[in-house]
């Protein structure tokens, strides 16, 4: 017979079974295939299960402990309130101050009512040193083993048992436990401790239970705080208007007095009653933070007995403090101890163990709640606590000291007054405190959301937005976190969705109970075969650093700590720092004793608490590791692997060199997003960390550091950063090398650019425009590389073509022959396929239609020629000019405003001066005409009126030109003037032509090439080509190798020429030494021109006799005019030569010794001697016409012996005169110290009458005029006393003709060319001194200013 029990229905039975197990059996309940009615319809194993859980919840009811409640703590006053409350709501809040003893009787509250039998009492603490303390207090009030009654669960330790009731627990454990188990079945009663703190966790978890309460309602929750802004927590658990039940808990076991003691002491307090003496302050107004605390010490212990807890912001701050006391000589009586979160539970335990003597507990934040340090009589508050910030515009977190805020300070001031009255001193004004916040801005707001975003995607919480938070953080700050997420590649946005859903790589985080980074690094790591790397990294990333730095030895430390940089290649790196030391510590773990272990740590300045910390984080990833599944690489991975995989994590830090920073910036990086930051000083790469690195962290302190370094390849970003990569295409253009369109593709990452420049395809990006730049600039333009272009029979054909129709447009200077590039575009337009976007898709359509229309692509010239280019014929536009038998290039350019627009001769350099001048004016037939009606354009009206209309002048012109009526070896322009004054019958000064406003491309352009083909010069000034490259001609024409022309007799003395032949085709290269040496008429008739070979080049060359000085030789020259000057010289040594007799005659003449004395001032007797010689020979031997042979040379000789000595007499005679003349004139001009005008005047023409080498300088005609020419400047000076108002006059008429003139003289002298008519004109104005200052002297001819200025005028240019 079926029991009443059996007959229930099993979903009610649920009630009596293990909270923990009522999800499973309930959802077992919902798979069968119908309700079942009693448990005779369940199936007999679930019938089992159901029973074993109701049989276990009876024996946990009958094993409930029974507490004891002590009266004294305020708590218990309002126990049964608290009770009742708890029994007939769901959500109780429970406010109280510190030292109620609320941490540790609600748990025995919750107990007193059943709670704990379903599912444990998980009590949550905000620090895992809270929760092993409190779990010990409770036990301890219970009466029970720890772990058994009372067990606790903190990061790596588990001391929980079946039989535990009460459970503590850091906030963080609760909320890892949410994802194994949503509903959080294993407890009936929650209490959440501390909430003041509003850490990330508890935010997270106040809003999650929020939700889940509704899901549970068998659940209690008790949220507790000594500080708690209550009315915001019963709003936030309340239903619908009416708020959760606030309970408040007031009251302490002892009073506090709070004493201000201000770090800045300007001058001293004054003492309150009762209050004992202060310590004498000799430290003056600049005292730090620890002689505040010192102070506050020595104050503390005179006030009477009982232990001090001191709130420091961190463990540097600790150690310097207890520094600071040491020093102050409190070491002697008192046990200065450290408490903070990192140390090992013996270190913690000895804060909390009984001591007999008086004690000063250095503590951080972590002392603020929930901890009771026993003997606590006196509290030192700094007022400073260490927060971290997390900065959305940075994305990097701030661990920066700040002030507490109040709450936190009411919490540091309860931590004493648990033994007797106690004493706070508050390091701070109090103002200061007034002025500060109520409560400490939750965490939520200070910190990356991405663990929570990612938590509540994985767990189908919904949107952060929408989650019940007690502050919703703010939008900025939520885009942060999902910012993150899509940097490890955890979340992305789908086309269309309006949320952003988890990757499978975020579904995998999810999973991973770790910081999202630390998670992402261990999955690339796995993909990677870096996992045992990697594994000990994060590890070492995920707990503080082991090294230990102490300032007395900082640089002992360093030392030992670079013993584990590894080889060259791994101190790129300071992660594999970390892997270096773990191979190193297991080494001596598995070979030393734990004595030697520590001793090992010491002398390598190691935490050994750290390691062993490192070591417990390690061996959970790697438990990890192991229920997933994944297996670790058994070969040693790259650097490149390893750092790949961790870079997945750290792609926010990364960073690259800024090259031309200086000052503060120096050595700066620019990292994501635009922030700027440095290598950490103490970084062992800092200096040499390379272009691009990325760091562990980025710390803002006194600047943006980055710690932990690694320098990377820009490549890595790329590859592991792809999803981030932002590419910028820019700039398509056609690639004649790839046959495509390509475009410039730039990657940025976050900002900074991981590649410049790089070539990518654009054919997918636009295939429209890459088809249209394919055409024109491939096809129209011609633009295909030589290899396939080969193959392109069509493309040869249309430019062979365009190319014949653009010289027709050059020499026609018409732009409108060659049709538009758009008509030639829309040809292969209409001709191509869609399809056709490059060259490959190109030929492939190609090949397949020429085979059955050859010519598809070929275009006509009809259809490139607009219209017929008549007159475009060789006659008027050659090819070629031709000088001296050498056909020179003509190039023919229509570019107006180019250098080379016009009509261009290429000239080889050897042959620059051999160009006519006059022939190169008269340009080509074709171009000519319109230089000629420029030209008359520029003619004065009356001349251009009567030439109108200008065109039939010009087509006259040219007509007489096409008749060959005019000589172009003759100006252009003196042609044009003949022309004109015959059609116009009027005279016409040629100066009337104006040639500069005529358009450059008027004027022939010359372009020089040297020998090798290279331009090496181009103007349209021939003079000024030929002064520039004067130097370089000659030097060419010195090594020109002569080819004889001719056949020519062997010399009779010296060295016969070698190779003479008949014909200059047939002639070999005469030597150099045939051809020079010649002390007499020995080598046949003087050729008119040579062919000589210049650079390689046959050109033609003018032969002359050069004056080696004991000999001659024959020599080519580029001009008659240079060869015509060097020639005399040579012939004159000739004839010194064979007339050596009669020279010696002349250097031997009576007198010559009195005349040398005399020339002293013009150079030596020597001296004297050449320039008779030479003097002499020029007026009896280099008569015109010159010898030109051997017979010709013979008779010259003979004709001039009888004359020579007499010629010589005669110039002695004529020197001494002059010198006679100069030295009397020189004592007149000396007198003339009140005309220095005058003065200068004279000297100027003195010294071109009398050079130092007058006789030689000047012909022989005009030597003997110079007496008069000197006697006339006597007369001058005689006059010039008398009159020099009229000599001023005439000294100005004259100055008006000669300053022209030597302005001409001057710049055909520096060009390099000789003018007869100068050199006329020149003797003229010598005349016409004579002529205006010594009219009585007479001159030969008749002279005026008139006179002259009409010959100037009227000289031919």
């Amino acid at each position: 017979m079926a029991s009443p029990q059996d007959r229930q229905d099993p979903y009610s039975l649920l009630e009596q079974c293990l909270s923990a197990d009522r999800p499973a059996l309930r959802r077992d309940l919902r798979r069968l295939p119908a309700r079942p009615r009693s448990l005779a319809d369940l199936p007999e194993a679930l019938r089992l299960r159901i029973a074993d859980s109701a049989a276990r919840l009876i024996a946990r009811a009958n094993g409930l402990p029974k507490p004891d409640f002590p009266p004294d703590l305020p708590v218990n006053q309002r126990k049964d309130e608290i009770a009742e409350a708890i029994r007939k709501h769901q959500v109780v809040i429970v406010c109280g101050e510190t030292g109620s003893g609320k941490t540790t009787q609600l748990p025995k509250i919750c107990l007193a009512l059943g709670r704990g039998v379903a599912g444990l009492i998980g009590h949550t603490q905000p620090r895992r040193i809270a929760a092993r303390a409190t779990a010990s207090r409770i036990a301890q009030e219970l009466k029970s083993e720890l772990g058994s009654t009372v067990g606790y669960k903190i990061r790596f330790t588990d001391r929980i048992g079946p039989q535990s009731y009460i459970k503590l627990m850091t906030d963080g454990i609760l909320l890892a436990e949410t994802q194994g188990d949503p509903l959080l079945s294993a407890y009936d009663t929650l209490i959440i401790d501390e909430a003041h703190e509003r850490s990330l966790n508890i935010d997270f978890l106040l809003g999650y239970l929020r939700q889940l309460l509704a899901k549970r309602p068998d659940m209690k929750l008790i949220v507790t705080s000594a500080t708690l802004d209550a009315e915001r927590f019963a709003r936030h658990f309340g239903n619908g208007d009416t708020p959760a039940p606030v309970i408040e808990v007031s009251g302490r076991l002892f009073p506090i007095e709070m004493r201000y003691r201000p770090v800045e002491r300007d001058e001293p307090k004054p003492v309150r009653p009762g209050e004992p003496p202060p310590r004498q302050d000799n430290r003056g107004p600049d005292r730090d933070l620890y002689d505040a605390l010192v102070d506050a010490v020595d104050e503390a212990h005179r006030s009477g007995p009982g232990d001090v807890l001191v709130f420091l912001p961190g463990e540097r701050e600790i150690r310097e403090a207890a520094e600071a006391l040491r020093k102050a000589h409190h070491a002697a009586g008192t046990e200065i101890l450290p408490l903070f979160a990192r140390q090992s539970a013996q270190d913690q335990a000895r804060v909390f163990a009984p001591s007999k003597g008086r004690r000063v507990v250095l503590a951080t934040n972590v002392a603020e709640t929930s901890l009771t340090v026993p003997g606590i009589r006196y509290v030192v508050d700094t007022g400073l606590a260490r927060l971290k910030r997390y900065s959305h515009r940075n994305k990097v977190e701030q661990l920066q000291i700040e002030k507490i805020a109040q709450s936190a300070a009411r919490q540091r001031a309860g931590r004493c007054g648990r033994v007797s009255d106690g004493v706070c001193f508050r390091l701070y004004d109090e103002d200061d405190f007034n002025k500060r916040p109520a409560h400490t801005d939750p965490e939520i707001l200070r910190s990356s959301l991405a663990g929570v975003i990612l938590r509540m995607k994985s767990l189908k919480l919904g949107e952060v937005a929408d989650f019940p938070f007690i502050d919703a953080p703010l939008p900025r700050m939520v885009a942060d976190g999902y910012q993150l997420l899509a940097e490890l590649g955890a979340v992305e946005e789908l086309e269309g969705a309006a949320v952003m859903n988890l990757t499978p790589v975020g579904r995998e985080l999810a999973k991973l109970p770790l910081d999202p980074k630390i998670g992402r690094m261990i999955l690339a790591a796995r993909d990677r075969g870096s996992l045992a790397e990697v594994l000990v990294i994060a590890a070492a990333l995920s707990t503080q650093d082991v090294r230990e730095r102490p300032p007395e030895r900082q640089a002992a430390a360093d030392q030992a700590h670079a013993r584990f940089r590894g080889t060259e290649h791994e101190q790129k790196s300071e992660f594999l720092w970390f892997w270096n030391l773990w191979k190193a510590w297991e080494e001596v773990q598995r070979h030393e004793t734990s004595s030697k272990q520590k001793a090992w740590c010491k002398t390598h300045f190691l935490s050994w608490l750290r390691l062993r910390e490192w070591r417990d984080v390690y061996n959970q990833l790697h438990t990890l590791c192991a229920e997933h599944g994944w297996k670790e690489n058994d070969q040693p991975a790259s650097y490149e692997a390893i750092h790949k995989a961790l870079l997945t994590g750290l792609m926010g830090h990364v960073g690259c060199k800024i090259e031309d920073a200086s000052g503060p910036a120096a050595g700066s990086y620019l990292g994501a997003r635009g922030i700027k930051f440095w290598p950490h000083p103490g970084s062992a790469i800092a200096k040499k960390a390379g272009k691009w690195i990325m760091g562990a962290e980025l710390v803002d302190t006194s600047r943006l550091f980055a710690r932990c370094l690694a320098r990377i390849e820009p490549e890595w970003l790329e590859e592991v950063g792809e999803h981030l990569l932002k590419r910028q295409v820019s700039e398509p253009h056609w690639s004649k090398a790839s046959g495509a369109v390509r475009a410039w593709e730039r990657g940025t990452l976050y900002g900074l650019t991981v590649y410049p420049r790089r070539g990518v395809s654009y054919r997918e990006i636009d295939p429209a425009l890459c088809r249209e730049l394919f055409i024109r600039e491939g096809l129209v333009q011609g633009e295909i590389a030589e290899g396939p272009a080969r193959g392109m029979a069509f493309l040869a054909h249309n430019r062979r073509l365009v190319a014949e129709i653009e010289r027709l447009e050059h020499k026609s200077r018409r732009p409108d022959v060659l049709v538009d590039e758009e008509l030639i575009y829309a040809f292969y337009d209409a001709k191509l396929p869609p399809e056709v976007l490059d060259l490959a898709s190109f030929e492939a359509w190609r090949k397949r239609t020429e085979k059955a229309e050859p010519k598809a692509l070929q275009l006509t010239r009809d259809q490139l020629m607009r219209h017929d280019a008549e007159g475009i014929t060789t006659d008027r536009f050659p090819s070629s000019l031709e000088v001296l038998g050498q056909k020179l290039k003509l190039t023919y350019l229509h570019a107006p405003g180019e250098s080379d627009d016009g009509v261009t001769l290429t000239v080889p350099l050897a042959m620059l001066n051999q160009v006519p001048a006059n022939r190169c004016e008269w340009l080509v037939p074709g171009l000519l005409e319109e230089k000629v009606m420029a030209l008359l354009k520029t003619v004065p009206q009356k001349h251009r009126h009567r030439l109108q209309p200008m065109a039939e002048s010009a087509g006259a012109f040219m007509a007489r030109f096409d008749g060959g009526d005019f000589d172009t070896d003759e100006p252009l322009i003196k042609m044009l003037q003949r022309f004109v004054e015959e059609r116009v019958s009027l005279k016409l000064p040629m100066e009337s032509f104006r040639p500069e406003n005529l358009n450059p491309h008027c004027f022939m352009n010359f372009r020089v090439q040297d020998e090798h083909g290279r331009i090496i010069g181009q103007s349209r000034n021939l003079a000024e080509l030929r002064a520039k490259y004067r130097d370089q001609v000659a030097a060419r024409f010195q090594s020109a190798r002569i080819v004889p022309a001719a056949e020519t007799p062997a010399p009779k003395k010296g060295p016969a020429p070698e190779g003479r032949q008949s014909t200059p085709a047939a002639a070999a290269p005469a030597s150099d030494k045939a051809l020079a040496g010649f002390t007499g008429w020995t080598f046949g008739a003087l050729p008119e021109l040579l062919e000589v070979k210049v650079a390689g080049r046959d050109i033609v060359g003018f032969p002359a006799l050069h004056d080696d000085g004991s000999s001659v030789s024959l020599r080519p020259y580029d001009t008659p005019e240079e060869a015509a000057r060097v020639h005399r010289g040579g012939l004159a040594r000739l004839f010194a030569l064979e007339l050596s007799a009669q020279v010696k005659a002349i250097e031997k003449l009576p007198g010559i010794r009195d005349l040398a004395l005399q020339f002293i001032n013009y150079g030596s007797e020597a001296e004297l001697k050449a320039q008779l010689v030479t003097a002499t020979l020029e007026r009896c031997c280099l008569l015109e016409p010159l010898p030109g042979d051997a017979d010709s040379f013979a008779r010259r000789c003979q004709e001039a012996k009888p004359r020579i000595t007499l010629v010589a007499q005669e110039l002695m005679r004529l020197t001494g005169q002059l010198i006679s003349e100069h030295a009397t004139m020189s004592k007149r001009v000396a007198g003339l110290k009140t005309f220095p005008d005058v003065v200068a005047d004279i000297n100027a023409q003195v010294a071109r009458l009398m050079p130092k080498n007058f006789l030689v300088a000047l012909p022989y005609e005009r030597i003997a005029q110079i007496p008069r020419y000197l006697k006339g400047v006597t007369v001058r000076i005689d006059k010039l006393r008398t009159s020099p108002a009229r000599d001023a006059q005439l000294m100005a008429e004259w100055k008006a003709l000669a300053q022209p003139f030597e302005r001409e003289w001057l710049a055909k002298a520096k060009a390099g060319v000789t003018d007869p008519q100068l050199e006329d004109f020149r003797w003229m104005l010598e005349e016409l001194r004579v002529g205006l200052f010594a009219q009585e002297l007479k001159t030969p001819m008749p002279v005026s200013v008139k006179r002259l200025q009409k010959i100037w005028d009227s000289r031919p240019r």
